[in-house]
């Protein structure tokens, strides 16, 4: 086995003392910038690493960020985890930290989750993904001066640093898409109206029917579906109204693959009789028939640039120049397209109650 590579050898190999090493890699303001640059340029050649508990001790830092996941809300973190975490990883492991990661349901538990990870120095700061409007953590990561960065926006942004995809440009794109198609009645159903997305998208929503001239008619809009059964649920609903939508727009996949089974049971095509386009990109979006039409998220990406701006965060940059957003990539599948020719046809089958075995 190789023998670890001592603080004393790589100021030997430089011809500095070991407290001049030290003290640069560890960032101290009076070393010089090109002294740091040298130092670490050095500790990477030899294959240098401080002992994680040695180096707590000297700068108060565990060198690790903490994210813990949410329990009590059912798949609410699936969609987009395995790469999420992924992302996260490499880029911490790029810069030599790790990754504490905990659960816990939502309330007062997950705020005593966060605090008991810092009072034991498990993290130096924290992701914080799927973010409220209202967001207790953030408040009191916030009022306790720990360091974290959103996924997401909150409503108050004060001291907040974020990544963020732009949902809303997506929920705007989609309604241009299908009124190009043809469509004028249009449907929304949204997510949970807790998150600060659901807010955003609904907006952006909104603002694509203005842009092309559509009312806004609130019979064509479901919210607080977040699940593939709630989603079904909310395109029965819809397709119900006396005027119903030809297509509709969905805040998150899970919802959207409800329609197909709406669909199935009222002897509809998507695709024909009815268009989705949806958001999130989840990898069972590709293996309905036809696939999803979905707004993708790289969620790999979204989790190496958390990792990053938050150890920005913590080494001190302002929350305030710590704001990034992205744009979602539209994947075309087979599940939009021109209204049904035959609306007469297809009013009938709206109308007519779903057959039984």
């Amino acid at each position: 086995m190789r023998a670890r590579v001592t603080i004393s050898q790589v100021a030997d190999a430089l011809g500095l003392t070991k407290g001049t090493v030290s003290r640069a890699l560890n960032g101290y303001p009076d070393i010089s910038p090109s002294t740091r640059v040298r130092v670490q340029a050095q500790a990477q050649r030899m294959g240098y690493r401080p002992l994680a508990q040695a180096q707590a001790i000297r700068t108060g830092r565990s060198r690790a960020i903490g994210l813990v996941l949410q329990t009590d809300v059912p798949g609410a973190q699936r969609p987009f985890l395995s790469d999420f975490l992924a992302g996260i990883t490499r880029a911490l492991s790029a810069e030599s930290w790790t990754l504490t990661l905990s659960t816990s349901p939502g309330g007062a538990e997950m705020l005593t989750t966060l605090e008991r990870l810092v009072d034991e120095r498990k993290a130096d700061g924290f992701i914080l993904p799927r973010t409220f409007a209202q967001d207790a953590r953030m408040r009191l990561l916030r009022e306790m001066d720990v360091p974290f960065v959103l996924y997401g926006r909150v409503e108050d942004p004060d001291g907040c640093a974020w990544f963020d995809i732009l949902g809303e440009d997506a929920m705007r794109a989609a309604v241009a898409r299908l009124a190009g198609h043809g469509h004028t009645r249009i449907g929304f159903v949204n997510g949970g109206t807790e998150y600060n997305f659901s807010r955003l998208r609904e907006g952006g929503f909104l603002a694509g029917l203005d842009s092309h001239g559509f009312p806004q008619d609130p019979t064509l809009i479901r919210r607080n579906a977040m699940t593939r059964q709630a989603g079904a649920a909310a395109v029965e609903s819809l397709l119900a109204e006396p005027g119903p939508p030809t297509a509709i727009v969905f805040a998150v996949d899970a919802a959207a693959l409800g329609a197909y089974d709406a669909a199935q049971r009222l002897g509809l095509r998507i695709g024909r009789d009815l268009s989705i386009i949806s958001y999130d990109g989840i990898p069972e979006g590709g293996f309905v028939d036809p696939p999803l039409t979905t707004f993708h998220v790289d969620s790999r990406m979204a989790g190496a640039r958390l990792a990053e701006l938050l150890i920005r965060r913590i080494g001190g940059a302002a929350p305030e120049t710590l704001r990034e957003t992205a744009e979602a990539d539209l994947r075309v599948g087979g599940s939009d397209g021109p209204p049904a020719h035959r609306s007469e046809a297809l009013a009938r089958m709206l109308s007519a109650p779903p057959t039984t075995d």
